[in-house]
């Protein structure tokens, strides 16, 4: 009896991940004879690693196999970065879903074709490394995914199902034959592991790919709970309240800061990472600056709260440049300054960076402050700090720094012009 092909949980136009083995052919030729599918929109990609000597015949076969049902089909060649530290398995692995995510239009459903066995290999695979219930929750059928949407319509199936429909249907399909080396991990359990475990229990993929799934309900409870936390604890998208994080217990802080990290876009934290800020940066001093670095992100304490972001670029301290206020200032850190409600200054002004030993004489008061303790008094994190743009005029009076510390002289000209000095961080 042919397999039959579920429903995805919504309607939207389909991205087939075609790498021409027996899994995705198999999908590609279910899709392809699904009238909602065609109707909806079927497009397939297929991704050229160059790691094998059959690499363009490979994408020659599948250029075949997508126009003989009318499907089209995108090659996208990437290039595997080998030093990535993560493996050849693991470099491709990357590259393949970079391409994925790259190809995928908005609101479309990326379709791949894992199924029982790869579950089965998956959840194996994130036990030996240690996960969590997140980890073994393995692969999910549905998720979002980039612009769009992910899918595994055939992750119930077992592979066997697969091949006896393929055959049933004379279908042809690739055979890498780096699947066969057992060098590779999954390889491994694949060739050496798995098939002793089926000699004692017939049903071992299944059992695995259940105990996957209960992982997944556990995980998606802890979620709700970790959103709720994270929303408690959070002073802005960057910024946590270091005292109720505190105030949480370990299990679910380290849940939170992991979620947060992720909703912010950063790379995972390292397997050192939770313990790095659990020992280091919460118990410090409340006037205590640490921070933990980690793959081109920061995570550092500052005044009882913990700011996480991309490592940006400070302001470069021999950096200048006249301006007159009559259109946007595009800094060398990609913040802008711009000056509205009025068409100009009276005379350009020099915006630059700090030096140290700044003056500012601010409204209301009868002499200038240093700099250094007006940012201090007013809670400038040095996160805004390291990037802040300072204006002066031409005898070196200085006049603001960034638009938040504005001198009584320019204050009072903005008051005079109705006008306003904005300065924009880069999202």
């Amino acid at each position: 009896m042919p397999l039959a092909l579920p429903e995805p949980p919504q309607r939207a136009p389909i991205l087939l991940g075609f790498s021409g083995g027996l899994d995705s052919t198999v999908l590609l030729h279910m899709l392809a004879a699904d009238p909602r599918s065609r109707d909806a929109g079927l497009r397939a990609v297929h991704v050229h690693h160059g790691l094998h000597a059959q690499a363009d015949d490979w994408a020659a076969h599948c250029e075949r196999a997508c126009a003989a049902l009318g499907v089209p089909l995108q090659v996208v060649r990437v290039t595997v970065e080998r030093a990535s530290g993560l493996g050849r398995e693991g470099a491709a692995r990357a590259a393949r879903h970079a391409a994925f995510a790259a190809a995928l239009a908005e609101g479309e459903i990326l379709t791949l074709a894992h199924h029982r066995d790869d579950q089965a290999e998956t959840l194996l695979l994130r036990a030996l490394r240690g996960s969590g219930a997140d980890g073994l929750a393995a692969m999910r059928p549905w998720r979002r995914h980039g612009r769009g949407w992910l899918w595994r319509p055939l992750l119930e199936l077992p592979q066997a199902a697969l091949r006896t429909h393929a055959t049933a249907q004379g279908l042809h399909w690739i055979e890498d034959p780096s699947n066969a080396d057992t060098g590779f991990d999954r390889n491994f359990l694949r060739h050496a592991v798995l098939p002793r475990l089926r000699e004692r229990w017939p049903h071992a993929d299944a059992g695995l790919a259940h105990s996957a799934a209960l992982c997944a309900q556990a995980s998606d409870l802890l979620d709700a709970e970790d959103a709720r936390a994270l929303d408690a604890v959070r002073c802005d998208p960057h910024t946590l309240d270091l005292r109720a994080l505190v105030a949480l217990p370990a299990p679910r802080r380290a849940r939170v800061l992991r979620r947060w990290i992720a909703e912010l876009a950063l790379p995972p934290l390292p397997g050192n990472g939770f313990t790095r800020i659990e020992h280091e940066l919460l118990p410090a001093a409340r006037d205590a600056h640490g921070r933990f670095d980690w793959d081109g992100a920061r995570v550092q304490r500052w005044r009882g709260l913990l700011h996480a972001d991309a490592i940006r670029p400070s302001l470069p301290i021999d950096w200048s440049e006249r301006w007159d206020g009559s259109a946007t200032l595009l800094l060398p850190t990609g913040d802008t300054l711009r000056l509205t409600g009025a068409p100009r200054f009276d005379a350009p002004l020099r915006t630059h960076a700090r030096r140290g030993g700044e003056r500012i004489a601010l409204p209301g008061r009868s002499h200038s402050h240093a700099l250094k303790h007006v940012l201090q008094d007013a809670a400038m994190p040095p996160w805004r700090r390291e990037r802040l743009p300072l204006l002066s005029d031409e005898d070196g009076q200085l006049l603001a720094a960034g638009d938040r510390i504005v001198s009584a002289r320019l204050a009072a000209w903005l008051v005079a012009h109705d006008a306003r000095l904005e300065w924009s961080a880069l999202a």
